[in-house]
């Protein structure tokens, strides 16, 4: 029954390229959802009273996760003739939003006749909303939409609008738990941009990051990762290459529960090729992202604070700002 219902979700998700891999890894989230609904259950069950019966309010306590909007306010100014994709789901915003400002004088029927044009210089605001759900304390699922306006140097703000959805899934496929292994946590997202245009695009993003912790509260240690970032474009005379993040870093929390996390790594970006824009160059140059998030006693965030600067070759500023708005909180 459970098998019938999941194809029917990723059949209404068929858009574009990289249908097959959404499907899979779905497919693989669903799995992994289950197994660990089931294994709260079963946990919730042995701590019932010594007659088997199960105290109602600590079984919902126990299967409850945490539910909320993972509220991102988001501020980036982007130099002339650059794609920015960075290293978070909002910097991918942002490059995305900027395919979609770009695509509008494409709606020619002719796009071979539209002379070369440049990538303005550019600042966009935009506000993501995604509905996050901590199925446990190693597992979360996501999906929402993400709402921009852009302005450049030779136009005004565009309208505030919906530019794009996305879907994602964030795991700990291996926690450190006191050992020498670092715990290894692997995040998922597909994006897809709105409204379709000649350059509306899907694009699928993965991170793999490993965390040494060097304490047995977990509260200083040490990140190693990497991202890739894949961009389909609808319009075959379009074409952007994919952009390879590696980075490490390190964070310390203190008493108080505010927590300060860096990265600094090297962004390779391919290039992209956009029918009537000037190709942007493909370049390797540095990136570097700070947070400063303030926490809960059961790190659960509940403020945070992102600027991230990547050099593109040109750098490329964006600011952050987290305010989680929680419907159910543990």
């Amino acid at each position: 029954m459970q098998a019938r219902w999941f194809k029917q979700i990723v059949r209404t998700v068929q858009l574009g390229r990289g249908v097959k891999l959404v499907r899979s890894v779905c497919g693989l989230t669903l799995a992994g959802v289950a197994s660990l609904c089931l294994s709260s259950v079963a946990l919730s069950k042995d701590k019932g009273s010594d007659n088997g019966e199960v105290d109602d309010g600590a079984a919902n306590t126990a299967v409850l996760p945490n539910i909320y909007l993972d509220l991102r306010t988001n501020y980036a100014k982007i130099p002339a003739n650059t794609l920015s994709i960075g290293f978070s789901s909002p910097s991918l915003s942002s490059a995305l939003a900027t395919l979609q400002t770009l695509s509008r004088p494409t709606n020619s029927p002719t796009l071979q006749s539209v002379p070369l044009l440049s990538s303005p210089a550019s600042q966009s605001i935009s506000v993501d909303v995604p509905l996050t759900v901590d199925v446990s304390d190693r597992v979360s699922l996501y999906s929402g939409v993400t709402a921009s306006a852009t302005q450049s140097a030779t136009s005004e703000w565009s309208t505030f609008a919906v530019s794009s959805w996305n879907v994602g899934v964030q795991a700990d496929v291996y926690e450190q738990n006191g050992g020498w292994i670092p715990t290894v946590t692997l995040q998922s997202t597909y994006t897809r941009s709105v409204p379709d245009t000649p350059l509306a695009t899907t694009s699928f993003n993965n991170i793999l990051e490993f965390d040494y912790a060097l304490n047995k509260d977990e509260t200083k240690g040490f990140l190693a990762g990497v991202q890739y970032t894949r961009i389909d474009v609808d319009s075959p005379r379009a074409r952007v290459h994919p952009n390879v993040i590696g980075y490490v870093g390190g964070y310390h929390q203190w008493d108080n529960n505010w927590k300060f996390t860096g990265r600094v790594g090297v962004q390779s970006f391919g290039g992209a090729q956009l029918v009537n824009v000037t190709p942007f160059q493909s370049f390797t140059q540095p990136i570097v992202r700070f947070d400063l998030d303030r926490m809960d006693d059961n790190d659960n965030r509940l403020f945070g604070v992102t600027a991230e600067i990547a050099w593109a070759p040109k750098p490329a500023y964006q600011l952050t700002i987290r305010t989680p708005l929680y419907a159910i909180r543990h």
